[in-house]
């Protein structure tokens, strides 16, 4: 059974940095690239939204226009993780943030890390 892990969040202040990961476990390394792995992100009283999401064959992501040119998405398919690096925070980046993969290994979430951005 594929299950995703996330970590890294934490406290940060306003125009600081954090790298969230999620690492999948459960699933073939064979087969991993075969997935789009997405992180999405939940502020209090507001929807879900999606924040950035890699193709992980191709390598190709894409980026909600609130975090192009402060968000970095990466993966090592080897070690079959995703990584955000989050740079230039803002307080409306507040947020619990879900990994989500999705593809031949179905659909999965993670349990989701807490990002604080406060002064």
């Amino acid at each position: 059974q594929v299950q995703l892990v996330e970590s890294g969040g934490g406290l940060v202040q306003p125009g600081g940095s954090l790298r969230l990961s999620c690492a999948a476990s459960g699933g073939s390394v064979y087969t991993f690239s075969r997935n789009v792995m997405r992180w999405y992100r939940q502020a209090p009283g507001k929807e879900r939204e999606s924040v950035a999401g890699i193709n992980i064959g191709a390598g190709t992501t894409n980026y909600a226009d609130s975090v192009k040119g402060r968000f970095i998405l990466s993966r090592d398919n080897a070690k079959k993780t995703m990584s955000l690096q989050m740079n230039s925070l803002k307080p409306e980046d507040t947020a619990i943030y879900y990994c989500n993969i999705l593809g031949l290994w179905g659909d999965v979430w993670g349990q989701g890390t807490q990002v604080t951005v406060s002064s």
